[in-house]
This record gives C-alpha cells, structure tokens and sequence, in this order.
C-alpha cells in the first residue's frame, strides 16, 4: 500500500476511507465496497486468491459495526481500531474531525449525519444525559433538606455557578432551565 493512503498520525486519508467503506447517511451505517487484488501484497496468484477470499466474506457486509463498552460503534481497518462515527465524519466532510463528535440524541451507535456534529469537548458537555446518580429528576436541581428549599445550579467553563434556592421544584427548575438557555446548552441536554 503507498504512503500517501495514510496521513502523518497513521490513519487512513479520507480519500482512501471512500475506496474501502460506503456510508449511508440514512441508516448511519457503514459497508465494506470490494477490494481490488492491489489491497494484497504477495505474488500475483495468492494475491487474486486472497482478494477473492476477501471480497467473497467482506464485500457488501456491515463494517465498523462491534460496539465497545461505552457504546459506540467500532472496528479495524488495516489492524488498527477506529470509531465509526469518526470515520463517517473524516469519509462526509473530507477530513478527520479535530474535535468530538457528538451524538446529538445521545445513543451513540446512532451515526446517521443528522445525528453527528463536531463540538469541543466543552460543548459536548452540554449535551450530556441525566445522570443515574440524580435523584430530583431535573439536572442541576437539588433538595437542600437542611435548609427545606430546592436549589439549582448549572456548571459553566468548570465552575459552578449558584442559581438561586426557592421554595417550589418548578421554580428551580425554571431557573435551571432559563441557565441552560442563556449558556447555550443544547435542548436535549438532561435526556434520561
């Protein structure tokens, strides 16, 4: 295989990702297109025999479809593990994403385009599920016991930013809600 398939951190261009992989944008899936006997180093007859072999196994079938404990899509290309939704990212826009990909409804073996947007790490942050661990049902909303109120507060830039105690859930929540807005939070962050 030439050296300019691959780019200078080792991973394969997005030139070459077309010539391996077909993405369909609706599905969010990705297939492996036939390979020619140029994929296989070794002499011309094994290499037409392991080109048929391959393509007879591969060609067509899903790719980069196993998914890792944290649940996202994964496979190898060439030995080497890739995300899915990096892939599809570097195979759509012609270059590999220099940031996160967030997957805007928040399952991540949804890699249909609609779904996929590149944000820093930051902005990725704003769009997280609600924990298990929260017991109000409403991100950055809390019962204060000792002091009988509720109160809510948001996490901006790594600091915690205090939004006020009040007397109500709804109220709180408002709070929360009105923060999320004016920080630029994305609708669906506090999904279950």
């Amino acid at each position: 295989m030439q050296e300019h398939m691959f780019d200078d951190e080792g991973r394969p261009t997005p030139e070459f990702l077309r010539e391996l992989l077909e993405y369909d944008p609706e599905t969010g899936r990705l297939f492996w297109l036939p390979r020619g006997v140029h994929f296989f180093a070794e002499d011309e007859q094994s290499a037409a025999r392991a080109c048929k072999r391959w393509n007879g196994r591969y060609a067509g079938k899903a790719a980069l479809n196993s998914v890792t404990s944290n649940g996202y899509h994964r496979g190898k290309i060439f030995n080497s593990n890739y995300r899915a939704h990096r892939v599809i990212w570097a195979i759509v826009h012609d270059e590999w994403p220099q940031d996160e990909i967030d997957h805007i409804n928040g399952i991540r073996t949804d890699n249909r385009l609609v779904n996929l947007r590149s944000v820093t790490h930051r902005e990725n942050q704003k769009n997280i599920k609600r924990s298990t661990c929260n017991t109000s049902g409403r991100v950055g909303v809390r019962w204060e016991g000792h002091r009988s109120k509720w109160r809510a507060a948001i996490k901006v830039d790594g600091r915690e930013k205090h939004l006020g105690s009040f007397d109500s859930f709804a109220e709180a929540s408002a709070a929360r809600k009105a923060a999320e807005i004016k920080y630029g939070f994305h609708k669906n962050h506090g999904r279950d």
